[in-house]
């Protein structure tokens, strides 16, 4: 396993080499979110679909809430790695170990509690809402494995190791395509099959990145490193909450407009679900640059070199606008034919297929928005600043939800699309906000880096 040292060097370079292997990872991810979504339209039904996207967003929100806990908790990892503090590294690992534990036997519970009286609250329809609560039964079981893989990948991805986390998605991919296949098709199991593959597949994964973590000697973890102390767990959640709660707004103001939506009839439901399948292809590269920048942030903070931070930022907006504008490039192009995997039009799915190519053309227009979002975001996350990108996210609910509820009645459907879009831009305004903030206290009070060697 190789890890990476973030602290020198050209920073667009550093952020290429660990975001373009998690960019692939996410390629891998997508395909199988695709495969899924495939399998069930197709091999099922247009109902099915349906079911697995009246549920989108409340599974959403529980992965959401486990990846924010440990994305905080990966964190002071990343800075201990950075400032070559191992004594504190691995009581920084230990200690998110055993957090994690607790809190995913927590949500769990809850999660499962919770599945059949939200469904009813989001208006779900009778004929879907069976479908789509055995679909979430499955997933919510997994959610401990979940939990596990995001902090290891985020332990990893906090050492500047972009490599395991990348052949971990792929061998979780080819796990799920093939479960897919034989428990879906071969075997008749339904939705609860497909729910199953994914389970199964986040196991492989989190199986493999134990492994890659094993092989580090300066990762010699003992009983001691597991112990958690008050202080410890109040600084681990000091970090951890925000990023979490950030997630849980985002995706209850989804759920508000999942309600909006469900209200709009099955055809409707289904397109807009189909088009939310491959949001994760609109995104995936934003969200590679957001790790890599995280990593990257945390490492020079932890090393003490902030001017280093500034230049990141920079280099993360030039590529991120020039790759936003390509994806959606290909979606203006291809859009149509990739959403054609999961709607079939001869079989009476036309205005299933016109309410998602519609969406889909919508949020591609405006995908820059979405980049600016991803960097500033992860590069204050980075530096351990996580308040502001909850306060992004309070934003991000208030305009997707003030949107999805007021603009159907003066502009009719095409206000769901709007939504999600606006909903982008309030959270760039308080990012933009944010980081102007901590660049005039902080990271404008250190000389400027040495251009030619990147220190």
């Amino acid at each position: 396993m190789k890890v990476r040292d973030m602290t020198q060097g050209s920073p667009t370079r550093l952020i290429m080499q660990v975001a373009l292997p998690l960019m692939l990872g996410n390629v891998f991810q997508q395909l199988y979110t695709v495969v899924d979504a495939a399998v069930v339209g197709r091999g099922i039904g247009m109902d099915a679909l349906a079911a697995l996207g009246s549920s989108d967003w409340f599974n959403w929100m529980w992965l959401s809430i486990a990846q924010g806990l440990t994305q905080g908790f990966a964190i002071p990892i990343a800075q201990a790695f950075g400032a070559k503090d191992y004594d504190a590294l691995r009581r920084d690992v230990g200690g998110a170990a055993s957090l994690s534990a607790v809190l995913a036997v927590l949500l769990t519970g809850a999660a499962l509690i919770a599945i059949r009286p939200v469904l009813a609250l989001l208006g779900t329809p009778a004929e879907i809402l069976p479908t789509g609560a055995a679909y979430l039964t499955v997933l919510f079981a997994g959610l401990p494995i979940v939990m596990a893989y995001n902090l290891l990948a985020g332990i990893l991805r906090g050492f500047g190791d972009a490599r395991s986390p990348l052949v971990a998605m792929v061998l979780s991919s080819a796990v799920n395509i093939a479960l897919d296949v034989l428990f879906v098709v071969a075997f008749g199991f339904g939705v609860t099959g497909a729910a199953a593959a994914t389970v199964i597949a986040q196991a492989c994964s989190a199986a493999f990145c134990v492994l890659r973590l094993r092989g580090l000697p300066f990762l010699r973890l003992s009983r001691a490193d597991f112990r958690l102390n008050r202080r410890q767990t109040a600084s681990l959640m000091r970090l951890g909450v925000p990023v979490s709660l950030q997630n849980a707004l985002i995706s209850v103001g989804g759920m508000i407009v999942q309600t909006v939506v469900n209200a709009m009839g099955v055809a409707f439901i289904a397109g807009y679900t189909a088009t939310n399948k491959l949001y994760g292809l609109l995104e995936l590269a934003a969200v590679s640059y957001g790790y890599a920048l995280s990593t990257y942030a945390g490492q020079n903070w932890g090393a003490g070199r902030l001017n280093r931070i500034r230049r990141g930022v920079g280099a993360g907006m030039l590529t991120g606008a020039l790759t936003a504008a390509g994806i959606a490039a290909l979606m203006f192009a291809l859009g149509r034919g990739i959403l054609s995997l999961f709607i079939d039009p001869a079989a009476g799915g036309d205005e299933a297929m016109a309410v998602a190519c519609e969406f889909l053309y919508t949020m591609s227009a405006f995908l820059p928005v979405l980049y600016v979002l991803y960097v500033i975001r992860s590069t204050l996350q980075g530096i351990g600043d996580t308040m502001t990108p909850m306060l992004s996210g309070v934003a991000e609910f208030v305009m997707r939800t003030g949107s999805a509820l007021l603009l159907p009645r003066w502009i009719g459907y095409r206000g769901v699309f709007a939504a999600e879009v606006l909903a982008w831009s309030g959270a760039d305004v308080i990012l933009a906000a944010g980081y102007l903030r901590a660049r005039k206290k902080l990271l404008d009070k250190q000389p400027p880096t040495d251009y030619a060697t990147g220190e």
